[in-house]
């Protein structure tokens, strides 16, 4: 991997990786239409770690929540809203993790290709306009019970397939259990950090075992670009999302699917 190949690539998923726009789609796209061969474990390994880190700072009040919410959880106290949506997040995490397991390399050598991505892009684009504008948007996240979190947490699963966008498919399911907009998008996001650093983890112990040559050096600048532009798309996001909703993210996927279909297929 070039240097300009290492910076564009960890632009892209910092940039998609909050968006309701699958930074797995873009991460395999962008290669394929330019020609680039695959970014490798390592690289993704290392994005994932910038993204976590743009998780953990910009959400760092409401993760020390979370952590004595767990805390009161282990004490069999759950009538506060921290021990509640600690137990969410939790509970929430299981069906991704479970999947995960089950079917991730199913689905790297079998649904990595510009098809599936032009179903799950428009499909799911389809499914964000609509829960954007039929959601009742009354909720707060105070109110999240164990059946949402686990519901939006089955939802969170469907985002191992490329295209569908793990941010775009949780919080489609939080606002069509009525949740708002901002707060369906800050549960959404909570939601993540365990995820991602499963994910992360899971990978690099396979980096490690691999017992190849890496250049920890070019990683580590990988993930500091990731986490940086990671952290600006998470900022834009929750101060305009009530503003401007889905509608443009769902704009935006029809036409990639649009164009993949008329380039790629």
């Amino acid at each position: 991997m070039t240097g300009l190949q290492l910076i564009v690539l960890a632009v892209i998923q910092g940039l998609t990786e909050f968006l309701p726009v699958s930074s797995s789609g873009h991460l395999v796209l962008v290669p394929s239409a330019l020609g680039w061969s695959d970014q490798g474990l390592a690289f993704d390994v290392a994005v994932h770690f910038g993204s976590l880190g743009a998780l953990l700072v910009f959400f760092r009040r409401d993760i020390v929540s979370l952590l004595r919410g767990g805390i009161q959880v282990l004490g069999a106290k759950v009538e506060t809203i921290e021990a509640r949506m600690a137990l969410g997040i939790a509970l929430g995490t299981i069906p991704a993790a479970i999947a995960g397991l089950m079917l991730a390399d199913w689905i790297e050598a079998n649904l990595r290709s510009p098809s599936v991505i032009v179903y799950t892009l428009s499909g799911y684009a389809v499914l964000m306009i609509l829960a954007d504008r039929l959601g009742k948007r009354t909720r707060a996240i105070a109110t999240i019970r164990i059946s949402d979190a686990l519901l939006i947490g089955l939802a969170q699963a469907l985002a191992l397939v490329p295209g569908t966008s793990r941010s775009g498919v949780t919080i489609t399911a939080a606002m069509a259990l009525g949740f708002d907009r901002q707060d369906a998008a800050r549960f959404s996001f909570l939601l993540a950090v365990p995820v991602i650093l499963l994910a992360s983890a899971y990978e690099l112990a396979g980096l490690l075992s691999a017992d190849v040559p890496v250049a920890w050096g070019r990683l580590g600048i990988a993930a500091l670009i990731s986490g940086v532009v990671a952290y600006l798309s998470i900022e834009f996001f929750m101060r305009f999302v009530n503003r401007i909703g889905l509608l443009p993210f769902a704009i935006y996927r029809l036409a990639l699917a649009a164009v993949i279909l008329y380039v790629l297929i």
